[in-house]
């Protein structure tokens, strides 16, 4: 009876938002939106009539986290068997052909955790970017431009192999790909761009023929840029940060921009860089990330008119800058002894504790080559006030995006997908409806306060390390000292870095 109650109660909710549309390309009443207008009236006979395919999950955007999603759905046993239709216009998803290695790496480079690690092993993946090149660093050094105090990072301090590896996007991108094309998943890739969404009304679905002859129940028609239509139970935004799908289902955000943009490119060094390296300058961070081979990768914020400068400058000025915001340039080397070094806080961590407290300040590796063009972007903070709504649910860049300074933007659009594919599979295992918000809030009260932590963090750093204030410095180079000699703190944020998750101290670099 209680289950009768519930589908009865189900159906009601169905028919309220049977006529309520999304988007549609055909006129404008959004206003600061891409999205043309609501589509209100319900669809038209002939519309109804027509043989549409139906699919249980559309994936609006093929991107890292978009595949991400699909190869992890394609993985396990209780989602593999839906269908999945991939929306995007990139080409490379539809290209079979195996990156090559030769050359400089590209630019456009991610740091994955040792737990996006995993969950690319998980679903076979990690195989494919083991394929070609990538680097792996156990040690990290970050230190501050006053030369009051740094922080050395070692795997180590927390009983693991690696902090982090180094890798391009496109090996990332390229090997979900390869991974995805290895398996007998349902999945269409539609090479092509979302023009329009509306929510429909009820209606009966072809099991043999895998087409609606009528919308299909309380499903989203999808109409794209060549002209295709489709239908799906749930429709995943991960179309980035102007995403289109999060516009049309009128999910507001919240954030603001940053006054920095950031540089990236890639420089080349006369021997390996076997270390991530990060030092904070007055104007913002700069970060030097091996990348393999002889190659490091630069992420250097700054103001956006110094950015602009320094890409317009000569190659060799431009490596004589970066060398001198790598070390001694704004101020000296940081010295152990500051606040009485060790004797301070030492006492305070486990004697029989590995630690990287005893390790000494290292120069970073000089660079004598600019070895790819420099890349510019300005950086904001932004956040979805909702990830989920009836039919729609938004992942990586859609729902949030985050200050560069800690590399974590992809690895939080990773776990996005990781918590989105589990929700799916409770639906599924219970023969839920996967559209329905019930179900995808459980994703959304999983991931949300997990990624405003991390946003908090990341811009808590933004704002603290933008200030050039004497007692402000002061505060920056104890806060460095207890994070290097004071195992507990260290492993805390070395474990909520790697993507554990674990509360993060008040105190900490």
């Amino acid at each position: 009876m209680r289950l009768v109650s519930r589908r009865a109660v189900l159906s009601i909710r169905s028919f309220k938002f049977a006529r309520r549309g999304l988007c549609s390309n055909s006129g404008s009443n959004l206003p600061d939106s891409d999205c043309d207008q609501f589509v209100k009236e319900p669809l038209k006979k002939h519309e109804l009539n027509s043989n549409v395919p139906q699919y249980d999950i559309a994936i609006v955007g093929g991107g890292m986290v978009g595949m991400a999603l699909a190869c992890s759905l394609a993985s396990a046993p209780l989602t593999s068997m839906l269908s999945v239709a991939i929306i995007d216009s990139n080409p490379a998803l539809l290209n079979t052909d195996c990156l090559g290695g030769e050359g400089p790496p590209d630019p456009r480079v991610s740091t994955v955790t040792p737990a996006t690690i995993s969950f690319y092993k998980g679903m076979g993946a990690w195989q494919h970017v083991q394929q070609q090149r990538h680097a792996f660093f156990d040690k990290m050094q970050v230190w501050d431009y006053t030369g009051l105090g740094y922080t050395r990072y070692n795997a180590r301090d927390v009983g693991i192999e690696v902090l982090g590896c180094v890798v391009e996007n496109k090996v990332l991108h390229r090997s979900l790909v390869s991974c995805i094309q290895n398996t007998e998943f349902n999945k269409r890739i539609y090479s092509a761009k979302l023009s329009s969404m509306t929510l429909n009304s009820s209606s009966s679905f072809n099991m043999s023929t895998g087409t609606a002859s009528q919308p299909c129940g309380s499903s989203a028609r999808l109409d794209l840029s060549n002209g295709d239509s489709l239908y799906a139970k749930l429709v995943v935004g991960a179309d980035g940060s102007k995403s289109h799908v999060r516009e049309c289902a009128g999910i507001e955000t919240a954030g603001w921009k940053y006054s920095q943009s950031a540089i990236i490119c890639t420089v080349e060094h006369a021997e390996m860089n076997r270390m991530a390296w990060q030092r904070f300058l007055p104007n913002g961070p700069i970060a030097l990330l091996p990348i393999g081979d002889n190659f490091s990768n630069i992420v250097w914020t700054m103001d956006p008119k110094e950015s602009l400068e320094r890409q317009s400058a000569s190659e060799s000025d431009f490596v004589k800058m970066v060398n001198s915001a790598l070390d001694q340039g704004y101020g000296p080397r940081p010295e152990p002894q500051v606040f009485g070094g060790p004797n301070l806080f030492s006492s305070l961590r486990p004697a029989d504790a590995p630690s990287s407290a005893d390790e000494s300040f290292e120069v970073p590796p000089k660079i004598i080559k600019l070895a790819s063009a420099r890349m510019l972007f300005p950086l904001s903070l932004m956040h979805a006030k909702r990830y989920a709504s009836k039919r729609v649910v938004l992942i990586g860049d859609a729902a949030h995006t985050v200050h560069p300074l800690a590399g974590q933007g992809v690895n939080m659009g990773f776990a996005d997908a990781i918590a989105l594919s589990k929700a799916i599979a409770e639906g599924v295992a219970v023969g839920s409806d996967i559209g329905e918000v019930s179900v995808l809030q459980r994703y959304e009260s999983e991931r949300k306060p997990a990624n405003i932590a991390m946003m908090a963090v990341l811009d808590g750093f933004q704002k603290a390390y933008s200030v050039d204030f004497m007692p402000v410095n002061l505060l920056r180079a104890g806060a460095f000292q207890a994070a290097h000699y004071i195992s507990p703190l260290k492993q805390n944020i070395i474990s909520f870095a790697s993507g554990e998750h674990k509360p993060l101290p008040l105190l900490f670099t």
